[in-house]
């Protein structure tokens, strides 16, 4: 699979940057599970690419949620800088 670029990252990457999920093994394992949709579609691969602007939907633990990528980090940052990265959407 071809490096990261500006313009996209790792589905992985992004809920453990996003501090959607400790690790990027839980967040591997979410996302095999069937817990993540990008854009409405199911997605069965961790290695998926997110690109600002896309609505992911996850089933976390304290329920579904819904949120626009608004940015993606080089690296996972403190809980204010992560919750700079998406947007949450109320679920219809």
């Amino acid at each position: 699979m071809p490096e990261e670029d500006a313009g996209w990252q790792r589905l992985d990457k992004f809920l453990f940057h996003a501090r959607f999920c400790r690790t990027r093994n839980v967040a591997g394992e979410m996302v095999e599970a069937g817990g993540v949709r990008i854009n409405r579609q199911p997605v069965e691969k961790a290695h998926a690419r997110v690109r600002v602007g896309d609505v992911l939907t996850l089933a976390l633990p304290r329920g579904v949620v819904v949120v626009e990528v608004l940015a993606l980090a080089p690296r996972r940052e403190g809980a204010a800088q992560a919750q700079q990265l998406y947007k949450e959407i109320a679920a219809d």
